[in-house]
C-alpha cells in the first residue's frame, strides 16, 4: 500500500509536467491553472498538492486496511484467543494495535510527501515558494511547512485509525470493518457537499483533514490547525473508548 500511495506523485508529476510542456509549446503557459501554475513554478508544491488529493480517500482506505484488520483479522484468523492466552492483557493489546495503526498513519504521509519532494525536485524548477497568502517565504522554509502538514495529515489519519479500530472489534470480518469505515468516509464526504447540512460539517472528520492548508499562509493559520487537532484528539478519544469498552467485555470465541 505504501509503494501504491508513493506512486501518485509520481504520476501526478508526470502529468502536470507534461501539461506544462503542451501549454508552452502552444503559447498559452500564462493562462494555466492554478494547481498546474503552482507546482510547475515550483517543486516543492508538488507535496501539498499530492497531500491535497489523497487525504480525502485513498490515504483513508489504506489506513483502514490496517486498522480495521488489527483486531477482526485476529478473530477471523483464530488467532486472538492466543494472543490474549499471554499474560498480556486486553488494553495492552488494544493499545499496541493502535499504536501500529498510529505508526502506519504516520508513514504514508511522510511517504507521499517524500515521493513528491523527490519528483518535483527531479521534474520542476526549486526556488522560493510563493504561499496561498502570495507571501514568498525560503526553500528551508516551504520544506518546514511541508513537514508541519505531514505531521498534521499523520494526525488526521490516526484518528480515522481509531474509528477503523473501534469498528475492528464489532466483527470477526476484517473487510466488514475495513469497508464500514471507507463508507462513513465516504458518507460524510456526500453530507458535506449538501449546503442545508452545513451545521454538521464541524463534527465530521473529513472536514478538518485538509486544514493542513493552513500551513500555506503566512503566518501559519494556528487557529484552524489548532481547531482540526483538537476535533482529532476528539475522535480518538471517543472511537478509542469505543473500542475499548468493546473489546474489554466481549467474549473471544476465535
Amino acid at each position: 500500500m505504501l509503494a501504491v500511495l508513493a506512486s501518485v506523485p509520481v504520476i501526478l508529476g508526470v502529468a502536470l509536467r507534461l501539461v506544462t510542456d503542451d501549454m508552452d509549446a502552444s503559447g498559452r503557459g500564462g493562462g494555466m491553472g492554478g494547481l498546474v501554475a503552482s507546482v510547475a513554478g515550483n517543486s516543492l508544491m508538488l507535496a501539498f498538492a499530492s497531500l491535497s488529493f489523497l487525504v480525502v480517500l485513498l490515504m483513508p482506505v489504506a489506513v483502514s486496511v490496517v486498522a480495521g484488520d488489527a483486531i477482526a483479522g485476529e478473530a477471523g484468523g483464530g488467532t486472538l484467543r492466543y494472543l490474549l492466552a499471554a499474560p498480556a492483557g486486553r488494553t495492552r493489546l488494544l493499545t499496541v494495535k493502535y499504536l501500529n495503526a498510529v505508526v502506519f498513519s504516520f508513514a504514508i504521509a511522510a511517504v507521499v510527501a517524500l515521493s513528491a519532494l523527490v519528483t518535483g525536485l527531479a521534474l520542476f524548477p526549486v526556488g522560493p515558494v510563493t504561499l496561498l497568502s502570495g507571501t514568498t517565504v525560503s526553500v528551508a522554509d516551504g520544506l518546514l511547512r511541508v513537514l508541519i502538514s505531514v505531521g498534521y495529515v499523520g494526525a488526521g489519519m490516526a484518528a480515522l485509525a481509531a474509528v477503523a479500530l473501534a469498528l475492528s472489534t464489532f466483527t470477526e470480518v476484517p473487510i466488514g470493518a475495513i469497508a464500514g469505515t471507507v463508507v462513513l468516509v465516504i458518507v460524510a464526504q456526500v453530507l458535506r457537499a449538501v449546503p442545508q447540512l452545513e451545521a454538521i460539517n464541524p463534527y465530521l472528520l473529513p472536514t478538518w483533514l485538509t486544514r493542513f492548508d493552513g500551513a500555506l499562509r503566512d503566518p501559519v493559520d494556528l487557529g484552524a490547525m489548532r481547531d482540526g487537532l483538537l476535533a482529532f484528539g476528539a475522535y480518538i478519544l471517543l472511537f478509542g473508548s469505543v473500542a475499548w469498552a468493546r473489546f474489554t467485555g466481549k467474549d473471544i470465541t476465535s
